[in-house]
Formats: C-alpha cells, structure tokens, sequence
C-alpha cells in the first residue's frame, strides 16, 4: 500500500509517499481520509510523539477487507493516511449516507453532539456561542444547536465564512479577531463550545451569565489555560472539557452516538462541509491549510489519487 509517512516531526513538508506493507490483523480498503488538527499536533511533536516512522490520520472511510462492508472508522494511534487502514473503532455506514458525509460527521460529529448534549446539556432555553465555527467540529455544533432550539452566536474569522454560518442557521455571527468578545456578543452565553482555547476562553468565560457553563474540547490556539476554582464559585459559572477517547472507551455509546449523526446525516438534518478534497501526495498541503485557517468544514484525503 501507499501511505503518507513522516520520518521526522515538523512542518508540513514532512510528509513522503511511500510503499509500506498492509496492516497486520483486520483492515479497512480506504476510500477518503479526515485531516484533523491532532494529526497537525502529533506531526509537529507538540503533544503526543508517535514513533517514527508514522502514519498520521485518525478517521478513515471504506470497505471493511473481511466482508466487504461500508465502515467509518476512528484510529487514535494513527494510520488512516494510506490506502489500508487497521479496522479499529469500525461503524457501518447506511446506505444514503456518502463516504464524504459519514467520514465528516463521525470525529467532528461526536465531538459537538457530546459537548453540546452529554456535557452541556444544551436546552432551547440556552444562548449557545460556537467558537472556530466554520470549522469541522464548529460547523456541526451550529447546527445541532439550532435544532436544540437554542440561540446560537457564531464566531469565525472572515466575512465569507460568518455568511456560511447564517446561511447554516446562526442567528447571530460575530469576527472572532474582535479585541473584546465579550461585548461583540451582545449578550451573556449560558453555554459555550471552545475549541480554541487561549485568548478566545479566558475572554468568553468572563463573558458568561450565571450558572452558565464552556464546555472545552480543543486547544487550536496552541495556549495553555488555567481556571480558579474561587472564580467559579465568585460567578457561579463552570468549566467542562470534552475528550473522544471517552466515547470511544464505551463501545455501546460509541456506536449509537455514531447511528445517531448518521441518522441525521441521511435524513438531511446534518449536513456536513466538504471544504478541500486533496490527493494522497498533498497531505502536507492539506496541513497547511488547516494551520492557515483560510479553509471552512472538513478536509480530506483522497487516498487513491496520487496527484
């Protein structure tokens, strides 16, 4: 098989394609593959180091080689660049959903049902602001939350890309280069979906109403947070942090969580972005544009085609 291999951690530049045996045990033929921000962690060495050489990507779509079904799956150590994939966290696709639509609403998917219903527990009562929400995840969470019944502000980066939120259903956007959000919102959240971190918290956990609540499931901003405990308790406000690997740890939550956002996804109620299709030699490119924030929805890879 061919994968997209990294022998070194770093930029974008570090991917080759190269001929490696198949994957021991039971396998996934892949068709399309997810580009995440965690593979843009682990190839830089900034968080979790894989040992080298690796094959980064944690979401694959395809057949599964033992009987031939349509699977999605999810493989948090990596090997989802390549055109065989281990046959690790599998879910069956249903029939009128794409491999497209399953392999964006699957990672991206959970992680914004979970944070909004499991964690957030998101009612219509709520004011609910999505941060990066043009993003894989943000795009997805605006629209379970809208059809929570809750009011959702939106906060991107461009006018392009806040106008995608509306037509999406936001009720409000707002540019999340403001130098102060807080007042940019025009209102106090009762919830927020972070995935940024850093600057973008701390100013929407000051921005929250009381017993309000942000719900954290990424760091894109590459800045470590801390919250005090006696803050909390001053505004009566908390902090809650969401990491897949919990749902996957639960294979019965797993996979109705999974039927659920397929549910959806074919009956036309979550549609996922497609924002870049990119082919296997351009993984890095694929990067690149994740770190450059300039694309929207879920990029991915087609595995088969070469250039």
């Amino acid at each position: 098989m061919l994968a997209a291999v990294i022998t070194a951690f770093g930029g974008p530049d570090v991917f080759a394609l190269t001929e490696m045996p198949d994957p021991a045990g039971d396998v996934v033929d892949v068709t399309l593959a997810g580009v995440n921000h965690g593979d843009v962690h682990r190839r830089r060495g900034a968080d979790e180091k894989p040992p080298l050489p690796a094959v980064l990507g944690a979401d694959v779509v395809g057949r599964l080689r033992s009987d031939g079904r349509r699977v999605a799956a999810l493989l948090p150590a990596g090997g989802g660049y390549a055109q065989v994939a281990p046959a690790g966290h599998v879910v069956g696709v249903p029939d009128g959903v794409s491999d497209e639509q399953a392999l964006a609403v699957l990672e991206q998917g959970l992680t914004a049902w979970h944070s909004l219903h499991t964690l957030g527990r998101v009612g219509a009562d709520d004011v609910v602001v999505v941060t990066a929400a043009a993003g894989g995840v943000g795009h997805l969470a605006v629209q379970l939350a809208r059809a929570a019944g809750a009011r959702v502000v939106a906060l991107a980066s461009s006018p392009a890309k806040r106008a995608f939120l509306t037509e999406l259903g936001a009720h409000v956007t707002v540019d999340s280069n403001h130098p102060n959000l807080g007042a940019a919102l025009g209102e106090a959240p009762t919830l927020v979906l972070d995935g940024v971190g850093g600057r973008t918290f701390e100013q929407l956990h000051r921005a929250l109403a009381p017993f309000g609540r942000i719900v954290a499931y990424g760091g894109a901003a590459d800045v470590p947070n801390t919250v005090a405990v006696d803050d909390l308790m001053t505004t009566s406000t908390g902090v809650l942090g969401f990491r897949l690997q919990q749902v996957l740890d639960d294979e019965e939550l797993y996979r109705s969580s999974a039927a659920r956002l397929f549910h959806l996804a074919g009956r036309g109620l979550l549609t996922a972005r497609i924002g870049g299709r990119y082919p296997l030699s351009a993984v890095g490119r694929a990067h690149a544009d994740l770190e450059s924030r300039v694309t929207s929805g879920k990029l991915v890879i087609d595995v088969h085609r070469l250039t």
